[in-house]
C-alpha cells in the first residue's frame, strides 16, 4: 500500500487503487470503472485535468465513499498516545504541558469552532475549504483535527488537540543522582528548628559524604529537589514553628456589606503605654500604673461605640462598657469576644453553651449578654486577625501616647525601646480620661476612611447612614437592671431572708418569704450600698432591697484591691518565714538526732514534813475531815475567813450588759458609719455581728416601732 502525503488533496485512479481504501476497488481499472458509474468527472469543483506529462484526470478525496474517507485521515492523524483515558487523567497531563504546547491546542480549537460556525450555512467541506484557504492550512490537516476529537465532549476537546509528541517521555541519558544517604543528611539538618541556612547544612551533609564515598549534586540542585520533596509549609512548620505555620494561612476577608449597624459588635482589651497617676485614699502613696481600655466596636461601621478605664482587665469594666452601650444604642444580634477570663466571667456570658471558662454549674446565673439573646463567639487565642478592633488599638496606640498633653509619660512599646524620658512623669486619670475620649471621637469621625463600606466616609457616618435604616432592640426598664447591676447567686438568710454580700447586709420586710432560698442579686457594681435588685432562681423578679448594713466595701474596685493586698501580705510573710525557716523538719531532725543530753535522774527529796502527836485512828471506809483537836465549828470559821479574804482580793466583776445596752451600742456604731465618722473595722463587725443575731433583731423591730422610747 503506498502512503500519501498527509495534505494531498487530489487523486489518481492509479493512487486511489493503491491506497486500498475501504468500498474502493483495488485495480485501476475497478476504480476508472466506479468513477464512470458515479459520473465523478461531471463534478468541476472535484474533478479536474491532470496538469504536466501524461494528462488524465485527478480527483479530489471528498468523491470518496465515507469509510474511505475516514481511513484517509486515519491515516494522516497523529496517533494517539496510549495512556490514560478518564477525563480526570486527560485533564492532569494537559495541564503539565508546556504553555507553548497548550496555545497550539488552542489554536486547533479556534480553527474546529470557525469551521463549525460556517458549516450551519455552507456545509462541513465548503466550510473547511474556506477556512483552510484564510489561515494557509491544510484541508486534510483540519480533517485530522476533527478526527481527533471524534466522539469528544465539546468541553473535554482541547486535551485531544494538543500535540501527542509531548505525551511521550524525552528520551536521552538518565540525569546523574545521588545517593539517597545525602539527601537524608541535608533534610535531616535542614528541617529543624535553628538559625542555620540551606547552605550550612549542604556543607554539613558534603564533609560526612566525603568520609563515606556518597555520591553528592551541586548545592542548587539540591535546594530544587528538596523543595520539589518537602512543601514550603513544612518546612515553616519545621524551622519556625506552629505559630509561623498559621501565619502563612490566609487571613480570612470578612464582607462587611452584608452586615448592618449594631448586627455584630466585638470587644476587648488594650494596655497604653502611659504612666498614669490613679486617684488613691487621703494618706496613701498614689498608685502610678499603665491602664486598661476596653471597648465595644461595631464590625459593619468600625464605629467605637462604649468604652471604660480601668487598672487591669476585669468582668467589671467590661460590663460597664457593655451597658454604656446598649443604654445608647441599643442590643446588638452577634458580640464577638475576646477569650480571656474578663470576658467569659459569668456576669457576662453565664449559661452561654460555648464557654468554656470557670466551672459551669446547672444552676449558673444567666450572663448579661445570654439573657438578652445575643449570640456569643469566641475570638480565636492569641489570633488579633479574628478580632476587627484589634485595627482600632493600633491607630490608638499612637494617636493617645502621642498627644503633646502627655509628654514625659510615654514608656516605649518595650523594654528595648524606652524613650530617653522614660519615667519622668505620670499624668493624672483625669487628663488621660480627656485625651482618650478625644482621640477615641477623632478615630470614629475621621473622614478618608478607605473599607468596603466607607468609601471615604467616617466610621461615624457609616454608622449613621446604616443605623437610620435597620430595626434596633431597644432595651426595656427592666432590662436594664442586667447591665447597671452586677449578678451573684446566693442564699438568703434562713430565719430572715437577708442577704450577705461582700460583708454588706440587704434587706427588707418583703424577705421573710425568701428565707433559706437560693436568689440572684443584681446590684451596680459601683456602689454596692444603694441597694440591690432580688431575682428567685427561675429570673421573676422579686423586690428591691436596701443596704442594711454597711460592714464590708462600698464598690467592687475596693473589694478586688483588698483582695490582692490581703494576698500580697500573706505572700510576703510566707517569704519571711522561709527566710527564717531554712531547715525543714526532716533536716531539722537529722541534725539533732543523737546530740541530745540524758534524761536527768530524779531528785531525792531531802526534807521530810514532821508529824506531831499520835494520829487518830482511821474508821474503816471513813475519811478525816478535820485535824486532831479541832472542833467542826472553828474549822467552818476559819474556811469562811480564807474565802472571805480571797473574795476581797479578786477585782471586781463589772455589771453584765443588757441587750438593750448593746443594741444602743451597735446604734451608735451605725449613725457614726451614716455620718462618715471614723470607726474602726472591728467595730464595725461586732455591731454587724450583734445586729444580725435575734437580741439585735429583736430590738430593731422595738426600735422601729417606738424609737429611742425603748431607752427610757
Amino acid at each position: 500500500m503506498t502512503r500519501l502525503a498527509p495534505d494531498q488533496e487530489w487523486w489518481t485512479a492509479e493512487e486511489i487503487a493503491a491506497a486500498a481504501l475501504p468500498d474502493m476497488p483495488g485495480t485501476k481499472r475497478g476504480v476508472n470503472l466506479h468513477i464512470d458509474a458515479n459520473d465523478w468527472r461531471s463534478q468541476a469543483a472535484f474533478a479536474r485535468r491532470r496538469a504536466g506529462k501524461g494528462g488524465g484526470w485527478e480527483y479530489s478525496w471528498r468523491l470518496l465513499p465515507a469509510r474511505a474517507r475516514r481511513k484517509l485521515l486515519s491515516d494522516v492523524a497523529p496517533p494517539r498516545a496510549a495512556g490514560p483515558r478518564s477525563r480526570d487523567e486527560v485533564w492532569a497531563w494537559y495541564e503539565k504541558l508546556p504553555a507553548s504546547v497548550q496555545q497550539k491546542a488552542q489554536d486547533r480549537l479556534t480553527v474546529i469552532q470557525e469551521v463549525e460556525a460556517l458549516e450551519r450555512a455552507d456545509g462541513k467541506h465548503a466550510a473547511i475549504a474556506a477556512i483552510a484557504a484564510a489561515r494557509v492550512i491544510g484541508a486534510r490537516t483540519i480533517w485530522g483535527w476533527f478526527a481527533l476529537i471524534e466522539g469528544v465532549r465539546a468541553d473535554d476537546r482541547l486535551p485531544y488537540l494538543a500535540p501527542r509528541n509531548r505525551a511521550a517521555e524525552q528520551r536521552g541519558s538518565k540525569p546523574k543522582d545521588c545517593d539517597p544517604e545525602f539527601f537524608d543528611l541535608i533534610k535531616s539538618d535542614y528541617l529543624r528548628s535553628g538559625p542555620h541556612g540551606f547552605t550550612d547544612s549542604y556543607r554539613l551533609a558534603v564533609g560526612v559524604a566525603e568520609k563515606r564515598g556518597l555520591a553528592i549534586l551541586p548545592e542548587r540542585t539540591m535546594r530544587r529537589r528538596l523543595d520539589a520533596a518537602v512543601s514550603r509549609p513544612m518546612q515553616v512548620l519545621a524551622r519556625e514553628g506552629i505559630d509561623a505555620l498559621k501565619r502563612m494561612y490566609p487571613v480570612q476577608v470578612r464582607d462587611k456589606t452584608a452586615l448592618g449597624a449594631m448586627e455584630a459588635v466585638n470587644a476587648d482589651f488594650h494596655k497604653f503605654d502611659v504612666f498614669v497617676r490613679w486617684p488613691s485614699a487621703p494618706g496613701e502613696k498614689p498608685q502610678i500604673l499603665r491602664p486598661q481600655l476596653v471597648a465595644f466596636q461595631d464590625i459593619h461601621s468600625g464605629r467605637i461605640l462604649s468604652w471604660r478605664v480601668d487598672v487591669s482587665a476585669n468582668s467589671t469594666a467590661v460590663l460597664l462598657a457593655a451597658g454604656d452601650m446598649i443604654s445608647t444604642w441599643g442590643i446588638p444580634e452577634h458580640v464577638l469576644l475576646d477569650n480571656g477570663r474578663e470576658f467569659a466571667a459569668k456576669s457576662i456570658t453565664g449559661g452561654a453553651s460555648t464557654r468554656y471558662r470557670f466551672k459551669v454549674k446547672e444552676d449558673d446565673i444567666p450572663g448579661l449578654f445570654t439573657q438578652l439573646g445575643c449570640a456569643i463567639h469566641w475570638a480565636t487565642p492569641y489570633s488579633g486577625q479574628s478580632k476587627t478592633i484589634e485595627r482600632a488599638w493600633l491607630d490608638l496606640s499612637r494617636t493617645v501616647p502621642g498627644d503633646p498633653r502627655l509628654a514625659g509619660a510615654w514608656t516605649g512599646r518595650s523594654v528595648d525601646s524606652q524613650p530617653e524620658d522614660y519615667g519622668s512623669r505620670a499624668v493624672d486619670l483625669d487628663l488621660f480620661l480627656t485625651v482618650v475620649a478625644e482621640k477615641i471621637e477623632e478615630h470614629n469621625t475621621r473622614q478618608g476612611r478607605r473599607s468596603e463600606v466607607a468609601f471615604g466616609r467616617s466610621f461615624a457616618e457609616v454608622f449613621d447612614e446604616s443605623y437610620a435604616q435597620r430595626p434596633i432592640k431597644k432595651a426595656t426598664e427592666a432590662q436594664r437592671r442586667f447591665w447597671l447591676m452586677g449578678a451573684e447567686g446566693v442564699r438568703a438568710d434562713t430565719n430572715t431572708g437577708a442577704v450577705w454580700f461582700q460583708r454588706n447586709e440587704f434587706w427588707a420586710d418583703w424577705m421573710h418569704e425568701i428565707a433559706g432560698e437560693r436568689v440572684v442579686i443584681r446590684f451596680d457594681p459601683a456602689a454596692f450600698w444603694d441597694g440591690i435588685h432580688v431575682y428567685s432562681a427561675d429570673n421573676r423578679y422579686l423586690g428591691h432591697a436596701p443596704v442594711r448594713q454597711k460592714a464590708g466595701f462600698f464598690d467592687m474596685d475596693e473589694a478586688r484591691t483588698h483582695t490582692r493586698a490581703r494576698a500580697a501580705w500573706i505572700k510576703a510573710e510566707r517569704e519571711r518565714l522561709a527566710a527564717h525557716r531554712r531547715l525543714s523538719a526532716l533536716e531539722l531532725g537529722q541534725a539533732i538526732e543523737g546530740i541530745a543530753a540524758p534524761a536527768p535522774a530524779p531528785v531525792e527529796a531531802k526534807v521530810v514534813r514532821p508529824t506531831f502527836g499520835k494520829p487518830a485512828a482511821k474508821a474503816k471506809g471513813a475519811r478525816a475531815t478535820q485535824p486532831a483537836g479541832v472542833s467542826a465549828e472553828e474549822l467552818s470559821r476559819a474556811q469562811d475567813r480564807v474565802v472571805a479574804d480571797l473574795a476581797a482580793r479578786r477585782a471586781p466583776k463589772p455589771a453584765e450588759e443588757t441587750d438593750r445596752e448593746r443594741f444602743r451600742r451597735a446604734l451608735q456604731i451605725e449613725n457614726a458609719l451614716k455620718a462618715g465618722e471614723a470607726v474602726t473595722p472591728e467595730q464595725q463587725r461586732w455591731a454587724s455581728m450583734f445586729l444580725a443575731s435575734p437580741p439585735g433583731k429583736a430590738e430593731r423591730q422595738l426600735w422601729d416601732q417606738f424609737g429611742n422610747e425603748i431607752f427610757g
